[in-house]
């Protein structure tokens, strides 16, 4: 099954790679400079998802008592933290190239910056606790708390404020507001990096399915 989506992610990246940059048109204002919103997105798509499962797969651990469940919520959330910064990391580059800075503190900015000390501070928590059983319950309570404040972070903060950043697909006024070449082009990109995700979860997960005594 994993060989089999490998092959389907490989095939849609290079797919998505040809309509990025030879069939994309150029964004008014914005350029080829649009073409860095087609990798930014779907990083910061999966960064949202995978602490969202994150969550979800910490409820059922605490329901189930099963490590495998741990094993997920935990792998999630370090996929999320990894993909938070690569999309942290896009942001700026493009911040730069459009506002002259890679950091202003924009309202996004700031609170992507928040999102990363909260899973940061996860990783350590986890990191600073041995006893598996223990670490598990912990840092499961820690992923169902650290989940209730990545909506308003990432959807509900960044819109009471004015921001630099580029309005988003969907609008204030609830319609997509993208070209068509565009939004398809981003569905596709959406798709490789949620597959890409689903990959690296599931990738040599241990087996291991004992319940709390």
């Amino acid at each position: 099954m994993m060989k089999y989506l490998s092959f389907a992610i490989m095939l849609l990246t290079v797919l998505v790679l040809y309509l990025v940059f030879f069939v994309v048109p150029p964004a008014e204002g914005l350029g080829g400079l649009v073409r860095i919103a087609f990798f930014h997105i779907p990083m910061a798509w999966i960064s949202v998802l995978a602490f969202l499962m994150s969550a979800w797969w910490a409820a059922a651990y605490l329901r189930k008592g099963t490590l495998r469940q741990d094993h997920l919520s935990a792998r999630s959330a370090k996929l999320g933290f990894v993909f938070v910064l690569l999309a942290t990391v896009s942001g700026a580059i493009f911040s730069k190239l459009t506002w002259g800075a890679y950091w202003n503190w924009d309202p996004r900015q700031t609170t992507i910056f928040v999102l990363i000390l909260i899973y940061g501070a996860y990783l350590t928590l986890r990191a600073a606790i041995p006893e598996p059983r223990k670490r598990a319950r912990t840092s499961a309570a820690y992923s169902l708390f650290s989940c209730l404040t990545v909506p308003f972070l990432v959807f509900i903060i960044p819109r009471l404020y004015f921001s630099l950043h580029p309005t988003p697909v969907l609008n204030a006024e609830g319609h997509v507001d993208m070209d068509p070449v565009m939004l398809g082009t981003l569905m596709a990109a959406l798709l490789d990096a949620t597959l890409i995700y689903v990959r690296l979860l599931f990738h040599h997960l241990p087996k291991e399915d004992s319940h709390e005594p």
